[in-house]
């Protein structure tokens, strides 16, 4: 007798649960439904956007002509910058004398 009662104490506890979800989705649905309509009457998100197969390949001829000419420019194109010996020799020397200065203040505070 005990195992019936608990069962059966079990099932209402389900059904109640049951019913709450159900309400529950009821309200998801409703709001669901006035979001949809506040958006002349599409949800949020936009529909995808469906290009043709001709336009996919103009696109892709596209893309590819200019990875080509990014890639001929690099490769036989104008050379890198590249700095003189000189300038060099200068921005090494700038360097040296700010760290003189800088480890002649640290010195100090220590």
């Amino acid at each position: 007798m005990a195992n019936s009662k608990t069962l059966a104490s079990l099932v209402s506890e389900l059904k109640a649960e049951r019913t709450k979800l159900v309400t529950h989705l009821r309200h998801v649905d409703a709001t669901l439904s006035v979001l949809g309509k506040l958006n002349g009457g599409r949800f949020a998100t936009k529909p995808k956007r469906a290009l043709s197969a001709s336009a996919r390949k103009r696109m892709s001829a596209a893309q590819k002509a200019r990875w080509a000419r990014k890639g001929a420019t690099t490769q036989t194109g104008s050379p890198k910058a590249v700095m003189s010996a000189a300038a060099r020799k200068k921005i090494a020397a700038a360097q040296r004398e700010r760290w003189k200065l800088w480890r002649a203040n640290h010195k100090k505070a220590a």
